[in-house]
């Protein structure tokens, strides 16, 4: 294995010690930071021009990617293998009163000896063989070790048949607008260097599935990530007189338990499941207190797909609402029957049915009724809305939505059904064309010649478990799943776009490889030091060598 340990280390707490939290200042100084650090090397000193400090586009903060490239000299070839990473990290609030050492692991590892702490995590602190800090492992080491190699070839480019190109990101933890800004730079590079992009190897953090699990994985592929979103309406009430109308939050607390952790919406594919939906947020729109009955209510989930299309998660999505919103109006006709019958009051029976809409229908409804007249309302009241800046992209989705319900001529409760946010495309790389066949044998290669030096089981996976910005280096989806996406975000093209055009001009074959840990996104985050800083770049560069020899 490559004698990589202390030198990835030290760029690990480097880059560590710039606090780079997602929209904060914090992004801009990591990217300055690693930029100025590329800038000291030899060969961008020879070549300066091959090194690129990138501002994001339709972002609306300012922040930056730092994207580089050594050209090989070994023999003319256009391959060129990208290796990508983020340098924006979480937050630090969960670190409490060790907060001001979160971004120092020396200093926050010797307060931890004085913590009360868990035995499985005392035990690895004390190992030496564990670091902790945020961003250690998700995931400034993984960065770190890409710099480790990027700078061996600027040292050594007659090794290379080929190029190799560096992309750090911001904004992975949040909108993804540091790698979809990077499509650009890319696209710019292809066309001014001749790049045949044949593969991408991002290093995101890897973890234990189980408890006990021994297993340190490497992923092909991605999972994808949906947010669906339901906008309910309601028939207010007194509270005083319940059963007159019908509470929005009693809708969408049947629709959560239709939905949260259902496993019959786990997109099984390849033997692989991912975990079920579960609710992100859930609320309603009073903005205080009244003794009215809410007028409607809003409830979002996170969705994992592997082989599902945005266009199917709708479909399937729409059933589970109409069976929630069914259960629901069981149960109150149930107590209401009880009630009346406890009461000594006349029963009657309630008026109210089941009603799904999905978004794109609805609004094309509504721009059959009302023309020209809706379009222009809601053209005005997006950019108006797009002043309020405390609106994410989910709550501006959410305003839209309850704006045009206004234009209903039907008034009478219903489930809308729509995305609020980011997709991130899932990725499949099965070996579909020559580019993934050539990716799938160099990464099996790479783990038979490094696995013996190593005492854990390296194992490959097909799907990366978790978000990660490899969702938008390639696509899967055909062109009627992504109009899906287009057509039912209430947002799309105001508050939010994404160019799914610039990932299928790059649409690279990706895999994962990236530090082994615990607990990221948590004050505990930690990664194993062997397996993070000699593991992780030996076998990415067992991969380079055989893609660009």
């Amino acid at each position: 294995m490559l004698q990589s340990r202390e030198s990835i280390l030290q760029l690990t707490d480097d880059l560590v010690r710039v606090e780079s939290v997602v929209n904060t200042p914090g992004e801009i100084d990591a990217a300055h930071y690693l930029f100025n650090h590329l800038q000291s090397f030899a060969y961008f000193q020879e070549h300066p021009e091959h090194l690129t400090l990138s501002r994001t586009v339709r972002d609306e903060i300012e922040r930056y990617n730092v994207l580089a490239f050594v050209e090989g000299t070994k023999e003319a070839s256009s391959k060129t293998v990208i290796l990508m990473g983020h340098i924006d990290t979480v937050g630090i609030e969960d670190y409490n009163h060790l907060k001001n050492k979160a971004c120092d692991p020396p200093a926050l590892m010797e307060a931890l000896h004085s913590e009360p702490l868990p035995e499985l995590i005392r035990e690895q602190l004390e190992s030496g063989d564990w670091h902790f800090g945020r961003g250690v492992l998700d995931m400034k080491s993984g960065v770190a070790s890409h710099v480790y190699l990027l700078k061996y070839y600027s040292e050594h480019p007659e090794e290379l048949a080929g190029n190799l190109v560096l992309l750090a990101e911001c904004d992975e933890e949040d909108s993804s607008h540091g790698v979809l800004s990077s499509l650009l730079d890319l696209k710019k590079w292809r066309e001014e260097h001749g790049f045949e992009y044949i593969a991408l190897i991002n290093s995101d953090f890897v973890a234990p599935r189980y408890e006990g699990d021994p297993n340190r994985y490497i992923y092909k592929g991605t999972v994808g990530k949906l947010l669906p979103s339901f906008y309910i309406t309601g028939y207010e009430t007194h509270a005083g007189s319940a059963f007159e109308g019908l509470d929005p939050n009693f809708i969408a607390a049947e629709l959560t338990r239709q939905i949260s952790y259902n496993p019959d919406l786990c997109d099984e594919a390849y033997g692989e499941t991912p975990v079920p939906p579960v609710s992100l947020k859930q609320t309603d729109f009073k903005p205080t207190y009244t003794i009215q009955t809410a007028l409607s209510a809003y409830v979002y989930y996170n969705f994992f797909i592997h082989t599902w299309s945005p266009k199917q998660v709708l479909a399937m999505l729409k059933e589970q609402a109409e069976i929630a919103f069914e259960n629901a109006l069981a149960l109150l006709r149930e107590r209401h029957r009880r009630f009346c019958e406890r009461s000594g009051q006349t029963w009657t029976p309630l008026p109210w049915k089941a009603r799904v809409l999905i978004y794109e229908d609805m609004k094309k409804e509504l721009v059959a009724e009302h023309g020209e007249a809706f379009l222009a309302h809601m053209k005005q009241f997006k950019e108006q809305l797009l002043q309020d800046k405390s609106l994410d992209v989910r709550m501006f989705s959410a305003r839209v939505v309850e704006e045009e319900v206004k234009w209903l001529k039907d008034r009478s409760p219903a489930i809308i059904l729509f995305y609020s946010s980011l997709y991130s495309p899932r990725i499949e790389l099965v070996g579909k064309d020559e580019r993934e066949q050539k990716l799938i044998e160099a990464l099996e290669q790479a783990v038979a010649t490094v696995q013996p030096d190593y005492e854990h089981p390296i194992v490959t996976r097909n799907f990366f478990p978790y978000v990660c910005d490899m969702s938008c280096v390639a696509l899967s989806d055909d062109e009627e799943g992504i109009l899906a996406i287009e057509e039912n975000n209430p947002s799309w093209g105001s508050k939010h776009y994404v160019n799914y055009q610039d990932i299928r001009d790059i649409n690279v074959p990706c895999i994962n490889i990236g530090p082994y840990g615990y607990d990221a996104h948590n004050r505990f985050e930690r990664m194993e030091i062997t397996y993070s800083t000699e593991v992780v770049p030996s076998v990415t560069n067992e991969i380079i060598k055989r893609l660009l020899r």
